[in-house]
């Protein structure tokens, strides 16, 4: 036989479950000292900058 399950005890669960993902998230995003942005958006920009440097020149001419 299967077990009998409560729907609104399964939908709390998966909305607690959600928050506390949503949360870890947020601490991840959130939770750096100055030192860790700052070197991050260095890295990023770094990235860019050198992926912008690969780009072809004429980008607009493109053949049809």
């Amino acid at each position: 036989m299967t077990d009998i399950v409560n729907l609104n005890a399964f939908r709390k669960k998966k909305a607690r479950a959600e928050k506390e993902k949503q949360a870890e998230q947020n601490r991840v995003k959130h939770g750096r000292t100055k030192a860790e942005k700052e070197a991050s958006k260095a890295e990023e920009e770094r990235v860019r900058r050198r992926l912008d440097g690969h780009r072809a020149e004429d980008e607009g001419n493109e053949p049809a």
